[in-house]
């Protein structure tokens, strides 16, 4: 595995990779590796034949007050773990190789970036379509792959891709879940004892919903009942329970048949914000 910290050696060796007729396969990260990432890696492998991984801690889609200074990071361990899952290229760039100068230029998606975790973290989004952006014009991929824990940042980044004809395959990846059902977070270390038990009360409120939806619950008293289950856990801090249509995030009453909806929360324990959903069919 080749290891580069600049854009000029990444271009030169993706380069010479699709010279040979590779197919170019790219998995985005800000790194602390899990499952959930070498999945993505996995899934890259199956139809490229050559994977770039970006480790890259975006300070553009952290606010003020948010966590990029305590972002957990360990090159070396990602390096070995990167290395393992068959990544052929990591790139990963400082702030400065990205960001050399004042940015000037931002990306916005309109309304699939407004709601969620758009209405507590403005400028998320912004932040996040900007560095992806950048980072698709720096590896120009075939094909990127993005893990639907994220679901909204999926949602944006298909948006973006799709309205200004960027030329990638999105390819999204299911969650990958520790055994407990809690999903796989980079964030899940801050998590003590007691935060990390009562924390899978997300995934069973989940489960629980999707099992009201079958017996034909309304939509508003899931969303009741999962904000109930959730707050039975005294350390849980409800952000948002929310029941949308996906991909385009509409706020929906009834559920009609054939509709693809998402069940989203976000719920803070702690310090430490976690997000979860579930998409599911009518």
């Amino acid at each position: 595995m080749l290891q580069v910290p600049t854009i000029a050696e990444l271009r030169r060796h993706v380069g010479e990779a699709r010279r040979q007729g590779k197919r170019i396969g790219f998995v985005p990260t800000m790194g602390y590796l899990h499952d959930g990432h070498l999945s993505l890696v996995k899934k890259a492998r199956e139809t490229c034949d050559f994977v770039v991984m970006s480790i890259f801690v975006n300070p553009l889609q952290f606010g003020p007050n948010e966590d990029f200074e305590r972002y957990p990071r360990d090159i070396e361990r990602d390096r070995e773990l990167a290395r393992s899952a068959g990544v052929d290229l990591l790139f990963t760039p400082s702030v400065e190789e990205m960001y050399p100068r004042q940015v000037l230029t931002t990306v916005s998606v309109a309304q699939v970036s407004e709601p969620l975790c758009g209405q507590s973290r403005p400028g998320h989004f912004d932040g996040v379509a900007t560095v992806v952006l950048k980072l698709f014009h720096i590896v120009q991929p075939d094909a990127a792959f993005f893990g639907q824990k994220d679901a909204q940042q999926l949602a944006v980044i298909s948006q973006m891709v799709e309205d200004l004809s960027v030329p990638v395959e999105i390819v999204p990846c299911p969650i990958v879940r520790e055994p407990d059902g809690l999903a796989m977070s980079s964030r899940n270390v801050y998590l003590n004892p007691e935060e990390r038990r009562q924390a899978t009360v997300l995934y069973r409120s989940l489960k629980q919903a999707e099992a009201w939806l079958k017996e034909g619950v309304p939509l508003d008293e899931i969303k009741e009942r999962m904000a109930a289950m959730i707050t039975a856990e005294p350390l849980a801090e409800i952000d948002y329970v929310e029941v949308l249509t996906y991909p385009r995030l509409t706020p929906v009453d009834t559920a009609s048949p054939g509709q693809r909806l998402i069940f989203a929360l976000a719920v803070r324990f702690g310090r430490t914000r976690l997000i979860d959903n579930m998409m599911v069919t009518v």
